[in-house]
């Protein structure tokens, strides 16, 4: 698996590098923050894509980012099938790809999950943690490290969610993460997630500026590779610039 950042701050001013099937979808969305989450994620999905395959950044509208009817979304190139597979996931104004060989992330085999390491209350760690993510949360030094936890034991149980594609439709005290600290040379620390049924999800974490990203799947693998290009994650700053303007058009 590869990976990339991507800010919505570097959307192009024109859309042109849509496909005429991405575009006319585009026309449909009336509200300013699905807008631009759609296009945020097909920027950064496409970008991913072009670097994996070491096509210049113009090339881009030759690229289609589509979704299953489970939402999941695929890769075509030129009008076929792309020989690789995609992930993607937002919040706050940047969004991270993943892409990987192909059958390396179809549905139901990883899923990764993109969350700002912001306060959460005491009801939220009682109300969605198991009582062990709890213990691991108050064990933290501070205020700061204490949210840290919470989003990213949120995270890491979103992201092993979504292999069991079940999404918060369950109790998220279904799912119970451990995470390790200690760190690898690119920033990357392993998790795992256990079920109440006993199935593991090994994945990865990695705490950049406000953000924190989470990866599982169903089968341990090494931690992505950063693909070239793509913005900065380490100085990230969450982004809502849709509120000021809900709405698409005048």
């Amino acid at each position: 698996m590869r990976w990339l950042s991507c800010c919505e701050e570097s959307l192009p001013a024109e859309p042109d590098w849509l496909s005429a099937r991405e575009a006319a979808y585009l026309e449909t969305i009336r509200f300013t923050k699905r807008r631009t989450e759609f296009l945020l994620r097909r920027h950064t999905g496409k970008r991913a894509v072009a670097a994996a395959l070491g096509w210049p950044e113009t090339g881009l509208a030759r690229i289609e980012i589509l979704n299953r009817l489970t939402g999941a979304p695929y890769v075509q190139v030129d009008g076929e099938r792309a020989a690789l597979d995609i992930s993607l996931t937002d919040r706050a104004g940047w969004a991270v790809a993943l892409v990987g060989s192909e059958g390396s992330m179809a549905a139901g085999t990883l899923g990764v999950d993109l969350e700002i390491a912001e306060p959460r209350s005491d009801g939220f760690v009682s109300d969605f943690l198991t009582p062990r993510e709890q213990e691991y949360v108050a064990a933290q030094g501070d205020r700061d490290a204490r949210d840290a936890a919470a989003n990213l034991v949120w995270s890491a149980k979103e992201a092993a969610l979504k292999v069991l594609r079940v999404g918060l439709r369950v109790d998220t005290r279904t799912v119970e993460v451990e995470a390790d600290h200690d760190a690898d040379a690119e920033g990357w620390r392993r998790l795992v997630v256990r079920h109440v049924e006993g199935q593991e999800f090994p994945g990865w974490w990695r705490r950049d500026a406000d953000f924190v990203l989470t990866i599982a799947g169903l089968d341990p693998a090494p931690p992505p590779a950063r693909l070239p290009g793509g913005d900065d994650l380490a100085v990230a700053t969450p982004l809502h610039s849709w509120v000021t303007n809900p709405l698409v058009g005048p």
